[in-house]
């Protein structure tokens, strides 16, 4: 076979590394390997990589130190880290410096295959799986465009605006649409879980899909799961699938959530809603990444990657003991917040518009009605406690009761709701920077002082919420542990057993 993708493999451990190089090659890949970061890095100079696959520790530095080296020099190598078994620490942080995978030792050789050939965008030995019927219950999506004759379609090409199609979905000019896309745009190509905020209606769904459809995974299973809708005594069940005869009613086998995701990805929306119990099952299934189906006796090896979603202060739920910390730690690598639509008004127009020619589109109409001024008026005054699910409904509802082609105030069903003597008002539809009116803030004598102020504060609370661990702290504040202690040095914040010095 001839080679398609060159790969560097750094490890110390020549046995190891001999090991990996033989499964590479049997693979058909081009393989080199060094035994320390600077053999590495003299490799690096000489020529470019698929991907550089590399233990954690090196007699020289870390593969942390190779993978920032690596970004600072804006290589394009793909980086997978081989970390210690239980050192979840070091796993995340690998992830969140830009790291595609990581894998714990003692290293399974098929999980390895699977894991590299992703990186490299090829089907794995695990991608396909008996054609059973997945347990759907609470399961929305599947493959991302289903196309004649079966399969999943190619991921969709960029459009004649510079920006793929599924990322033009997250409509709106404001800067903190702009922020989403960018984010979307950066952690689409790896394997970090995600963690998507923010609050009902504000579109968490669609930036997982978003994100998927950028995706080299964009050709496989989207599979979302609100977990908030499912039966307790049916989690396992839905989530992990089970064999025919494992209980009563069980009369054929059926594929759970994880196995209909094979290598696409699983979106678990209301993560928070999901009881102790299965959060430990979940645990379990994102780390060792196999499932077992009730009834099995072995596990399945299975390749997804995780995005959930919840409208709650997972933190919060951590303190009170009713979400497990080390699952909070997994799932919250890299953090996605959907912002409100009170607070991108600016967008408001966009939104109606793509709003309006969708229903339209579905109804068979053309044009798309459209709104009259004082309508838009009127829904820029109106504070969206349900966010942009409720400015659809409310559109729907307009389309539906307008008698021509525009649409009215009275259209809206707004009432007094959105008058212009309502307690709460919207900023102008102009843009941010003359959305607030000045003088309403006192303004500080220093600014730098204020905001280290205001920094420190948010620094001790965050350790005080987490008992003082400062790998969770940071991670709940979305830094890395190297970001927290340098904040912390930086502001004079040191940890004691009393608690903050």
């Amino acid at each position: 076979m001839t080679p398609n993708f060159s790969l560097l493999v750094v490890d110390d451990e020549p046995d190891l590394r001999t090991l990996y190089e033989l499964t590479l090659l049997r693979e058909g890949y081009d393989v080199d390997s060094a035994g320390s970061v600077q053999e590495a890095w003299e490799r690096l100079s000489e020529r470019s990589y698929s991907a550089v696959i590399t233990d954690m520790r090196l007699p020289d530095g870390t593969g942390l130190e190779l993978l920032r080296r690596l970004d600072a020099a804006q290589r394009q190598e793909k980086t997978i880290v081989i970390t210690a078994y239980g050192s979840a620490e070091n796993a995340v942080e690998a992830l969140k410096a830009g790291a595609f995978d990581y894998l714990t030792k003692p290293v399974d050789l098929r999980q390895f295959r699977s894991v590299v050939a992703a990186a490299m965008g090829r089907p794995s030995d695990i991608d396909g799986l008996p054609a059973q019927r997945p347990v759907g219950s609470a399961a929305r999506g599947g493959p991302a465009k289903p196309v004649p004759g079966g399969g999943a379609a190619a991921p969709a090409e960029v459009g004649a605006s510079g920006q793929h199609p599924a990322l033009q979905r997250l409509a709106g000019p404001s800067a903190a649409m702009q922020q989403v896309r960018s984010l979307i745009e950066r952690v689409a190509r790896g394997m970090a879980p995600v963690m998507v905020l923010g609050e009902s209606g504000t579109g968490k769904e669609l930036a997982a899909r978003a994100l998927h459809e950028v995706s080299p995974r964009a050709g496989q299973a989207f599979v979302a799961v609100n977990c908030g809708a499912i039966p307790e005594q049916l989690l396992e069940a839905e989530f992990f699938g089970y064999r025919k005869g494992a209980f009563t009613g069980a009369t054929e086998d059926r594929l759970g959530f994880f196995q209909a995701a094979q290598g696409g990805t699983l979106f678990l929306d209301e993560i928070g809603d999901l009881p102790l119990a299965m959060q430990s099952k979940l645990l379990r299934a994102i780390q060792e990444r196999s499932v077992r189906q009730i009834g099995a006796v072995s596990e399945q090896p299975v390749n997804v990657r995780i995005v959930s979603a919840t409208h709650k202060d997972l933190a919060v739920e951590v303190q009170e003991g009713r979400f497990r910390q080390d699952l909070y730690y997994r799932l919250n690598v890299i953090q996605l917040r959907m912002p409100p639509l009170r607070e991108r008004l600016e967008d408001l127009v966009p939104i109606c518009a793509a709003v309006l020619e969708r229903i339209a589109s579905e109804a068979g109409v053309s044009p798309a009605p459209q709104l009259a001024g004082e309508a838009m008026d009127c829904l820029a005054r109106y504070g969206f406690p349900g966010n942009v699910r409720e400015l659809e409904n409310l559109l729907h509802r307009a389309v539906t009761l307008t008698t021509g082609d525009v649409i009215t105030r009275e259209d809206l069903g707004l009432g007094d709701e959105a008058s212009a003597d309502s307690e709460w008002q919207a900023p102008d539809l102009a843009p941010v920077s003359t959305a607030v009116a000045a003088g309403q803030v006192p303004l500080p004598g220093d600014l730098v002082q204020h905001l280290d102020a205001v920094e420190r504060d948010i620094l001790v609370r965050a350790l005080e919420l987490h008992r003082f661990n400062r790998t969770a702290a940071g991670a709940g504040l979305g830094l890395s542990l190297r970001q927290m202690r340098y904040r912390m040095a930086r502001l004079g914040i040191h940890v004691a057993e009393q608690g903050i010095e």
